[in-house]
């Protein structure tokens, strides 16, 4: 869209304060019910295929067990003192008004069940205490808010005990698996990708397809022979990347980016049809079982390739479980080269080539866009990056600011560490939650309307797969265009400029103005 005008009539307009406190509704998302797996979902992943005969006593169990063997689970569910600093956190209460979705009461759901079984209290004097009874209610209220829940942590931010509220969240789903009620989005996402190596089902001979139409697409545009390469052995560096990035915009120009900058750097590189996704939604459900055989395909990739590191591409939960799972849940990478970061994000790759001098860049490439950047919840809140402390929020700006002449951030106390989610998080990213996705995207969309009219700021970039695709949904309806969101290394390609593709320009140039004065 154009830079916002406050004085055009049709310019959107501003939708209030980030922070405003919502009038209460209860029960406004109590009939928002996500569907639910079928059999075909949940088997692959190990779980029950519908709901056990025994599912009171299979779920009770489930949770002592999670707590036994997770410390920080059961500091979580007993430290809570109901002081109100995480209340106004979530963006999904501040966009619905609905009081279970404040953080302290999504918790107390599954925390009153845990109290009547696993506490002295709660067994003998539940009415003190809040305890309940688990009762199919009680389950399908589980199913209904822990799905209202994007595992953002900005509540945890707030909280003075440090609790983790995603953490309660995984687990509440990972008792619902167990069960036999998973939710179809991520159950079934899971299973494609232990089918096929990648969220979208895309079988190796697909995929090759796929990446030699883009490698034409980028050859007619730079006049280069940039290539995609897929599989090859011996190469230095193995590409994991978000499936999103192979088939939609504007996840297909980050990829084209990537491209360019390794091309641009010289290096060898690899895609792996085995290891064809870097996502992996096993974090979401909360099952380190599914994560870690998601986890595994990467390292048998890049054995079996015999790569020297592995670079992930943009997409925020991939980092997060990259960054702080894959070493425990797949390591040791010691077969690779130990002088590089073991994962390392392809931030840091294009850091490191810009300070290096090794990028031709021409910034006015990008004069058209006035920029800002959503820091993705879990790069921000999950991960670092340059092995510096705040490298996650630094990193991506400086790559920004080097790219583009036009930059503005949004209110400070809406990004980096504070920053708010997309509102598609955390396995919400289905349309079935649509009106859910809408109204927990209004702060950041807030924010974002603030600096639009102040600035003029017309396009904001994110190295978050789920965020591009979620912004490019709920964007319209603020009053935004669906390609209003733009990855990071979509700018990046816009800018590099290539060997012996700047030469080719200046020769189309006279015979571009000859063409335009006629």
């Amino acid at each position: 869209m154009a830079p916002l005008d406050k004085n055009a009539d049709e310019a959107p307009k501003v939708v209030g304060d980030p922070f405003e406190i919502p009038q209460l509704e209860c029960g406004a998302m109590a009939d928002t019910h996500t569907f639910e797996a079928a059999p075909e979902h949940n088997e692959p992943l190990g779980f029950p295929g519908e709901l056990l005969d025994n599912w009171q006593e299979v779920a009770i169990a489930k949770m002592g067990e999670l707590a036994e063997k997770n410390r920080a689970f059961q500091v979580y569910l007993d430290a809570c003192v109901k002081c109100g600093a995480c209340t106004d956190k979530c963006h999904y209460f501040l966009g619905t008004g609905d009081p279970k979705n404040m953080p302290v009461a999504r918790q107390d759901l599954l925390r009153s069940v845990y109290r009547r079984y696993y506490t002295f209290a709660g067994k003998y004097f539940p009415w003190l205490v809040g305890a309940r009874d688990l009762t199919k209610e009680v389950l399908d209220e589980w199913y209904t808010y822990y799905h209202q829940c994007s595992q953002c942590r900005r509540c945890s931010v707030a909280c003075p005990y440090g609790i983790d509220t995603a953490e309660i969240s995984m687990a509440a789903r990972e008792i619902l698996d167990s069960v036999g009620v998973g939710q179809k989005y991520c159950n079934e996402i899971i299973a494609k990708l232990k089918k096929t190596g990648n969220n979208l089902g895309l079988n190796p001979k697909a995929l090759r397809a796929t990446l030699e139409d883009l490698e034409e697409d980028l050859e007619d545009e730079t006049g280069i022979p940039v290539k995609l390469p897929l599989d090859v052995k011996g190469a230095d560096i193995l590409l994991i990347t978000p499936s999103a990035d192979f088939f939609a915009e504007p996840h297909i120009d980050g990829l084209l980016g990537y491209a360019k900058v390794f091309h641009a750097a010289g290096v060898s590189w690899t895609m792996s049809s085995y290891a064809s996704e870097a996502a992996n939604f096993g974090m979401f459900i909360g099952s380190y079982e599914n994560m870690r055989e998601v986890s595994w395909r990467i390292r048998q990739a890049a054995k079996d390739l015999g790569v020297k590191r592995i670079v992930f591409g943009e997409c925020g939960h991939a980092w997060r479980v990259g960054y702080s799972f894959l070493n425990t849940l797949a390591g040791p990478f010691d077969f690779l080269d130990q002088n590089y970061p073991i994962p390392q994000h392809i931030m840091e790759f294009t850091s490191d080539a810009i300070d290096d001098g090794i990028l031709k860049i021409d910034k006015s490439k990008n004069d058209e866009f006035i920029m800002t950047y959503h820091d993705s919840c879990n790069v921000a809140r999950g991960s670092s990056m340059g092995r510096k402390e705040g490298g996650q929020f630094d990193l991506p700006r400086k790559v920004l600011k080097a790219v583009c002449n036009h930059f503005y951030d949004m209110d400070q106390d809406t990004i980096r560490e504070n920053t708010f989610c997309c509102g598609g998080g955390g396995g919400l990213l289905t349309d079935d939650l649509m009106d859910l996705r809408i109204k927990g995207a209004k702060p950041r969309m807030t924010a974002l309307q603030q600096v639009s009219t102040d600035y003029g700021v017309n396009k904001m970039a994110a190295i978050c797969a789920i965020c591009k695709t979620q912004f490019s949904k709920v964007m319209p309806k603020y009053g935004y265009d669906m390609d209003d969101i733009m990855s990071v290394h979509q700018l990046v390609a816009n800018a590099v400029i290539l060997d012996g593709q700047d030469a080719e320009e200046e020769q189309d140039a006279p015979e571009a103005a000859a063409e335009e004065e006629k």
